[in-house]
């Protein structure tokens, strides 16, 4: 059958991707189908029922400020808040959220059956339909044809899913739910290259088979911090996480059986993340050390499953009880689902444009895990940019692509269609050059304005940011008219024995801001200096950025630069001088080259 219906865009997959590209799409007014596999699966946290962390939480917050919804959602359903990283600068401090799994779904489930200009259904994607160079619509396994003007994948783990555990393989794109067949090979016929990457997750446990009391409980913060800038009023009754650790006789379990473990035995042939090893990977990667941590986190308010943060795993199911059982407080543990680990296709993103356009076939984009990518977050804000450049393709405006300067969305992007990744992506504050610019508390102030032009910030919303910006300014236009003995109290804050809360409380000041508002200004007027030579080295960056690479140029005409350089130039065809300085293996000498060679090619031009 072929729908007669033409959407305005088709998203395969409802993943946190998916969820965030199609709802970007569908609140501007334009009809988009979802289809995924399973409609009971919407968003579902397939490994760590955890929102934010370390960078993860300055990309939710920046989802947010754009009008996503995935901070919303864990306001909805987080069981525990945490402001990580607090002892150390403001730059790196981090929202993480434990969220309620199945509440969580069935919360997203409900945003997309509510929204009305959007479709949902169950099926499975195996065929492209693309004309002239130019993706018009998918047909599905049960024999469908839909026509859409884009389409965005966000397929997951799920093309050629293979799941492993010890000795044991079968075809699964996440537990208990089968593969995406099909698509993979409509990718290839089309000149998508694929690659398997590798991931895996640690066993579940029953709550009442653990010895809690013996355990280092882990509380929220109090009062918690939401996450997204629309939440109220915010009281959430937080659960505790514990926190125990593996040790020697564990490590020893491990070792003896690595010959049985499938990612050492050489079955596992994907690329797994570095930065979420596996436990065997920490045993053979680190054997001077004794111990490592594990928390034990709730799955949820209405469930006995505990999830083992820590302790991904794919050794056999009798490895994997009898090293659980060595360690403190899970003497006695239930295992209710045991670890996996699971090979699947991914497309290496250098054949994405920034607007995560594929180069090869226009009007289709990726997004999420078959971008080499791990994590929800890092998923949801590409489906939202795919979503949102969607948007500009079709009311026009040019592709929406957000600068490193701007926001850890844009550095994610940048690093992956410029240089690729060999492993799952993960976002770290490190990557980001400008991370004292880019605070998870001024999401808003960087962000907010592109969420209120496209529409998804409401009025309401974005007037109220606008009253919070003016109310920062003209507190910090106040401190500098007051004095204490010879300095403003300005200067006086930026001392470091002050605060402002002490001002404050001294009487010396008062204001009518929120906590987080104080937390702002205090953090701009300490950090004042550090922030102004970031803003200097932005305004040198954004120079190499404004020195465009014509669409048009034929590197091999360019003198001078090496084989590799212009093999590279032609295969990621960087926009700017700037753009082209990240690819690896492009040295500061073929960039002059390259500068040259377009000023003189500029000059001729004008001259005809």
């Amino acid at each position: 059958m072929t729908s007669t219906q033409k959407f305005a865009a088709i998203i395969v997959g409802a993943g946190h991707a998916g969820v965030e590209a199609s709802l970007a799409i569908a609140r501007s007014g334009l009809p988009v189908l979802v289809i995924t596999m399973d409609t009971n699966a919407i968003a579902r946290m397939s490994c760590n029922p955890a929102i934010g962390g370390l960078a993860k939480g300055h990309i939710v917050r920046e989802i947010d400020a754009l009008g996503g919804e995935m901070g919303l959602a864990t306001d909805a359903t987080g069981i525990q808040f945490r402001m990580l990283n607090k002892s150390k600068g403001p730059a790196v401090w981090a929202p993480r959220a434990q969220a309620d799994k199945k509440q969580y779904e069935l919360y997203m489930k409900g945003v997309l059956e509510a929204e009305k200009n959007l479709t949902l259904r169950q099926g499975q994607v195996v065929e492209l339909l693309v004309k002239d160079g130019a993706c018009y619509g998918v047909r599905t396994k049960e024999g469908d044809t839909f026509l859409g003007e884009h389409v965005i994948l966000t397929t997951g783990t799920f093309l050629q899913g293979l799941i492993h555990v010890g000795e044991e393989k079968f075809p699964g794109g996440r537990r208990d739910e089968p593969p995406a067949v099909g698509l993979s090979d409509s990718l290839r016929r089309h000149g998508i290259e694929l690659v398997r990457f590798k991931t895996g997750t640690p066993p579940r446990l029953h709550q009442k088979s653990i010895r809690w009391e013996i355990l280092e409980e882990q509380k929220g913060d109090e009062p918690p911090h939401p996450f997204s800038y629309q939440t109220t009023n915010f009281k959430v009754e937080q659960l505790p996480c514990f926190l125990t650790h593996t040790n020697e006789k564990v490590h020893e379990i491990i070792r003896e059986n690595l010959s049985r473990s499938p990612l050492y035995a050489g079955r596992i042939l994907g690329v797994g993340p570095r930065y979420c090893p596996s436990v065997e990977d920490k045993v053979v990667k680190f054997p001077d050390k004794k111990s490592h941590q594990i928390y034990l986190e709730p799955e949820g308010r209405e469930t006995h499953e505990i999830y083992m943060n820590g302790f991904s795993t794919s050794l056999p199911k009798d490895v994997q009880e009898k090293a659980l059982r060595q360690i403190r407080g899970l003497e006695d543990a239930e295992i209710l689902k045991f670890g996996y680990a699971i090979e699947y296709d991914a497309a290496p993103p250098t054949q994405l444009k920034h607007s995560l356009e594929t180069k090869k076939i226009r009007n289709l984009f990726f997004a999420g895990q078959i971008n080499c990518t791990s994590g929800y977050e890092e998923a949801a804000a590409q489906g939202l940019m795919a979503g949102l450049n969607v948007l500009r393709k079709i009311f026009g405006g040019g592709e929406f692509i957000l600068d490193r300067t701007e926001a850890y969305i844009a550095v994610m992007i940048d690093d992956l269609v410029t240089c690729g990744t060999n492993e799952p992506y993960r976002m770290f504050t490190s990557r980001a050059e400008f991370r004292l610019l880019l605070r998870q508390d001024n999401a808003d102030e960087r962000l907010m304005f592109y969420g209120h032009q496209f529409g998804l910030i409401s009025e309401q919303t974005f007037s109220e940011f606008n009253e919070r910006m003016d109310r920062m300014r003209n507190d910090m236009l106040e401190l500098k008219t007051k004095k204490i003995g010879g300095d403003t109290l300005y200067q006086y804050l930026k001392r470091p024995e002050a605060s402002y809360n002490k001002l404050v409380l001294s009487g010396l000041h008062s204001c009518n801001m929120s906590s987080d508002e104080i937390h702002c200004v205090e953090t701009e007027i300490k950090y004042e200096g550090y922030i102004a030579q970031q803003r200097r080295e932005v305004n040198k960056f954004s120079k190499l950025e404004k020195r465009k690479i014509p669409v048009d140029l034929n590197y091999a005409e360019v003198p001078g630069i090496g084989r590799e350089a212009k093999e590279k130039l032609k295969k990621i065809l960087p926009e700017s001088i700037g753009h082209a300085a990240r690819i690896p293996g492009i040295s500061s000498c073929d960039l002059s080259l390259l500068a040259v060679f377009i000023e003189k090619r500029t000059r001729d031009a004008l001259k005809k």
